[in-house]
């Protein structure tokens, strides 16, 4: 079922995307990107690109030098995690600034990171799986900018997310897993990372995979699991990534080989970070 159907009779706006990031995604969508041209279309933004080098000179990446350009920092990081930066900032800018939603942030651009990397080393699709992290939660977002008081009040009041989803379909009629997915697919992210951001609490809390998520998209949907385990629960990555693999047909083997090179580069980024 499409997202957007439960979506139809409700008033709450889901914010358009960002025109620089439009076009970085066309620029993403070739067969060979080029490089210098997505590097100009960020700096050509003052405050954009500012940002992507505030965002790549922070303790998060641990480069051991400073970046000082775009160009720069695609070169150390590579284009993937460049690109994710700045749909980051755009996905944040969409939104007015809250002091409710910054621990959302921080953890999102977190995420986004853990989950490219260990996608990429399990030679999975790593640009859905950075995107899907960072949009994990963009939902609840899109609730505070259309209820900012009410929605203030249910964040306070859920011990988990499981208890926001209920609380969320009570008062709005519907939750941010929802409209998180209905953001992906507005701004054109692929469908398993539209899948991945509509299942990932069911997926986190249940470790088991809906019905109605084709197999086909249930990777990066473990790749979510994994990650929310690693940055929450370290003690039990073992035992997750051990559960959920096999129900997406992935090596736990080399899944818990990538989880744990992924830690070790997240360590070594803080050991160095500024």
């Amino acid at each position: 079922m499409s997202v957007n159907a439960e979506l139809r009779t409700l008033e709450i706006d889901i914010p358009a995307q960002p025109e620089a990031l439009v076009k970085l995604s066309l620029l993403l969508a070739e067969e060979d990107v080029n490089l210098s041209a997505a590097a100009s279309l960020i700096e050509a933004d003052m405050a954009l690109a500012a940002a992507v080098l505030k965002a790549v000179n922070s303790s998060l990446y641990g480069l051991r030098g400073r970046v000082r350009s775009v160009q720069q920092a695609i070169t150390y990081l590579g284009m993937r995690e460049i690109a994710a930066i700045t749909f980051e900032i755009g996905l944040r800018a969409a939104f007015p600034p809250a002091a409710e939603l910054e621990p959302m942030w921080a953890r999102a651009a977190r995420r986004g990171l853990v989950m490219g990397r260990i996608a990429h080393k399990l030679s999975l699709d790593a640009w859905a799986a950075h995107s899907a992290g960072l949009f994990e939660e963009c939902g609840k977002a899109v609730l505070f900018r259309h209820a900012a008081d009410h929605y203030r009040a249910m964040l306070r009041a859920a011990r988990s997310d499981t208890e926001l989803l209920t609380l969320e379909h009570a008062g709005f009629g519907v939750s941010h897993d929802a409209l998180g997915a209905a953001l992906c697919e507005s701004w054109g992210l692929g469908q398993a990372a539209v899948a991945c951001v509509r299942h990932h609490v069911l997926l986190q809390f249940g470790l088991e995979f809906p019905p109605q998520m084709p197999p086909n998209r249930r990777a990066i949907g473990a790749v979510s699991v994994i990650a929310h385990a690693l940055i929450n629960d370290p003690a039990t990555v073992d035992e997750v990534t051990a559960t959920i693999a096999p129900l997406a047909e992935l090596d736990v083997t080399l899944a818990l080989r990538s989880v744990r090179q992924v830690q070790e580069q997240l360590a070594d980024a803080l050991s160095h970070g500024r």
